[in-house]
């Protein structure tokens, strides 16, 4: 296993990937939950449509409870990718649970060497924090293999990880965002599902935030939890040397009928608490993560955030731009 570094002391610079071409080969890697055939079509038929090749993985259609297969395959499966020249790029099948399970089993030299796209979100949140901080190599938190693919997520996914000369870099605005604390901060990106970014404190894969901008979403948790594990990254000083936060649109988190936090704060009151006495720029409602048109954002790259006027922009591009 190759020796780790702390969090705190991960390297701020990052090497970008290669960005997609014409005729990439895209691995479709297990390393959570797994996944059937008949799951993946719609992501098949987009790649054939956009000109590259899906390449599945060997744990696909395998199931051991809520994992696709045993850890160390899941941990070879990915590998495998990653040190496989004909593979450009990885998506992930799913998210679902495990990817904790096999951090210390990863060759982050090797991923970092490799420099290849390493995409998904929810639990893959704790594989592109890891590579993205001990492989110090951009990753994206965007889409899984079978997420639903609009047009708004597919152009996200293309303006991020193709590779192109243009010197435009995306960026998002929407009325429909909600500033907590208005101001403007830029800094690297960073974050992902809340729950997985806490649970990984005090390990070493716990996520850097120091002059970040971090972005956080979640699905099906009461105000409550979310209080508790944003408190949790608080009491972590992860929060007060953050340069500025996005949130996304947190589904399914308002508290239910029968709580048993009653009576419950409102959601939107969760994270004006949790964030009021930061003094920096704070948003709700950037559509990432367990939303059906998803953003894909880069972890290691330079963005601003403005949550006056609602917007977040890529300062950098992501990933290596043709010659």
């Amino acid at each position: 296993m190759p020796a780790l570094k702390s969090a705190d002391k991960a390297s701020s610079k990052f090497v970008l990937p290669k960005g997609l071409q014409a005729g990439a080969r895209i691995g479709v890697a297990c390393p959570a939950s797994g996944v059937s055939v008949n799951e993946l079509r719609v992501f098949e038929k987009l790649c054939l449509s956009e000109g590259y090749t899906p390449v599945m993985g060997r744990n696909i259609q395998k199931s051991i409870g809520y994992l696709s297969a045993p850890d160390q395959d899941r941990a070879d499966e990915f590998m495998e990718f990653i040190e496989n020249p004909e593979i450009d790029a990885i998506i992930c099948a799913r998210g679902g649970y495990g990817v904790m399970r096999i951090l210390p089993m990863l060759d982050y030299k090797s991923i970092g060497q490799a420099r290849k796209p390493i995409v998904g979100f929810s639990d893959i949140t704790a594989l592109l924090i890891s590579a993205n901080q001990l492989g110090h190599v951009v990753t994206f938190h965007g889409p899984v293999a079978t997420s639903t693919f609009d047009s708004f997520t597919i152009n996200s996914f293309k303006e991020v990880l193709q590779a192109s000369s243009d010197d435009t870099t995306p960026e998002f605005s929407s009325p429909k965002i909600t500033t907590i604390t208005p101001g403007v901060a830029s800094g690297r990106l960073t974050g992902g599902n809340l729950a997985v970014v806490a649970a990984t404190l005090g390990t070493n894969y716990e996520i850097n935030t120091r002059g970040a901008i971090l972005f956080l979403e979640e699905i099906n948790e009461e105000p409550y939890q979310i209080d508790r594990m944003l408190t949790h990254l608080w009491l972590a000083g992860k929060l007060q040397v953050c340069a500025g936060i996005a949130f996304g649109n947190f589904r399914n988190c308002e508290a239910k009928e029968k709580s048993i936090s009653y009576p419950p704060h409102s959601l939107m009151r969760v994270l004006q608490d949790r964030t009021a006495d930061l003094g920096i720029p704070v948003v709700y409602g950037l559509p990432f993560g367990h939303v059906k048109s998803k953003l894909t954002l880069p972890l290691g790259v330079r963005a601003e955030l403005d949550a006056t006027n609602k917007s977040l922009r890529i300062l950098d591009h992501a990933v290596q731009a043709l010659a």
